[in-house]
């Protein structure tokens, strides 16, 4: 019996392995179009999470904090007249983000839609967040030109904005706070593509995970391929 099961065994590894098709058997217009297809819904779903009220702000994962080398000084915030509207600001570059973030949608559909074939069997064959790392090359920046004028007409309204730049500035000079931290509209811009970013990346795993869940067949045959 132990012979027979070993033979048996033997038999069913000498048998020829049927793998799936790959993206090699995909046309080139069924890879790019469900590529396509998959970024500009993934940019969609995106945009539309974050340009909402908490988009940012109510999502742990993005939420904009002090910068950390701020925070570490937090005494002398106060002793700058900070301390107690410290929440108040998070608050406000938080809202500064969300209020940035619906202008990223043309930009990121726009790349999408410029995908070269080679792009996309990159992007198919890459890494789970091989699309964002795509889109972030593609965008990020021209999304940084784009988020900056509204992110500083937001912060306008906050009259601790010129407070943080004016301490963030000096405790720069004094190696208190990074240099990159020490202009509040810079700061936030930088936090909210981020935040961007990091959330597509979360759509595109999903999609990558779950291919037979989506809704559109071209996305489930090009996805079910890898």
């Amino acid at each position: 019996m132990r012979n027979l099961t070993l033979y048996s065994c033997l038999f069913l590894f000498a048998l020829p392995v049927v793998a799936a098709p790959g993206v090699d058997a995909l046309s080139n217009k069924d890879m790019v179009g469900g590529l396509k297809e998959a970024l500009i819904k993934s940019a969609e779903i995106t945009v539309k999470k974050l340009g909402a009220t908490d988009g940012y702000l109510g999502n742990p994962q993005i939420k904009i904090p002090l910068p950390e080398s701020l925070q570490k000084v937090e005494g002398m915030m106060k002793k700058f007249g900070m301390g107690k509207q410290a929440e108040e600001l998070v608050v406000s570059m938080n809202r500064a983000a969300e209020a940035a973030a619906p202008e990223a949608k043309a930009m990121l559909i726009d790349a999408a839609k410029k995908m070269s074939v080679q792009d996309a069997k990159g992007i198919l064959t890459g890494g789970d967040n091989a699309a964002t790392q795509y889109f972030r090359g593609a965008t990020q920046v021209q999304l940084t030109q784009k988020f900056l004028p509204i992110v500083k007409k937001a912060t306008q309204k906050v009259r601790l904005a010129a407070k943080y730049n004016d301490f963030a500035g000096k405790g720069a000079k004094f190696g208190l706070v990074d240099a990159k931290d020490a202009n509040l509209e810079n700061y936030v811009t930088q936090k909210a593509l981020d935040g961007l970013y990091l959330m597509m990346a979360q759509e595109e795993r999903a999609i990558r995970q779950d291919p037979v869940g989506q809704a559109s067949k071209l996305l489930q045959k090009v996805f079910g391929a890898l």
